[in-house]
């Protein structure tokens, strides 16, 4: 799966297999395996629904995060992922300067959170990402208050083999905690404005990030194992 994977060198390629209690899901990276992958899971649910024809509107998946889901809800693929709490984190100097940017809050929970002034500084952000990839942390999330969305962000990790993600279900796990304190609210809009961007609906219900989006079959194929 790994060498699968570093062929492809995409972000994370996604790998499921049915089980008796549901479908087992793996995600890789083009350099190792991940606990956690949220835009591969909905792609994954995807081809599963409407290419093998799973019945039914919810599909059961078990991960090294524990057991996962993704429901069909009025048009959209909505993931039900673990809540991720983020705490105050010291050393935003340092992370500012990594990212060439001001850092007004520092957060962190399975990831690094560096909160940015404007929506403008998130989009112009430029790390130096040989010096961000010696950081503790798999990865770097930035984010700020967004213009047309409650928030958006961008995903840097290039300490796993990814310079940066286009979008990325699982940093919305400790975002929509953070955000929904920030203002007041259960359901939010994001935009990961990356190149290669998306928009996210995220809602926060206890313990849980439901997170929805849309997926679309672009390409179809066969790999030749040798």
């Amino acid at each position: 799966m790994q060498q699968i994977a570093a062929e492809h060198n995409l972000a994370e390629t996604a790998f499921v297999v049915r089980e008796t209690q549901g479908w087992r899901i793996r995600w890789f990276t083009p350099a190792t395996e991940v606990p956690l992958c949220g835009h591969a899971t909905l792609a994954s649910a995807y081809v599963l629904f409407e290419v093998y024809g799973e019945p039914g509107q919810r599909l059961e998946f078990l991960s090294r995060s524990g057991p996962l889901s993704v429901t069909r809800e009025g048009g959209l693929l909505w993931l039900d992922f673990p809540l991720r709490s983020p705490r105050r984190q010291a050393d935003a100097e340092q992370v500012a300067q990594i990212l060439g940017a001001r850092v007004v809050d520092l957060q962190g929970a399975n990831e690094l959170l560096a909160v940015l002034e404007s929506e403008q500084a998130v989009r112009d952000c430029r790390p130096d990402l040989a010096a961000l990839a010696k950081l503790p942390w798999p990865g770097v999330i930035v984010t700020a208050r967004g213009e047309r969305h409650d928030f958006v962000s961008r995903y840097f990790a290039p300490a796993i083999g990814i310079d940066e993600d286009p979008v990325t279900g699982s940093t919305h796990c400790c975002l929509t905690p953070y955000w929904a304190q920030q203002l007041d609210k259960q359901q939010l809009s994001a935009y990961q404005c990356s190149a290669r961007g998306g928009a996210l609906f995220c809602r926060l219900e206890g313990e849980r990030v439901k997170i929805g989006g849309h997926a679309r079959l672009i390409a179809s194929g066969h790999l030749h194992l040798e």
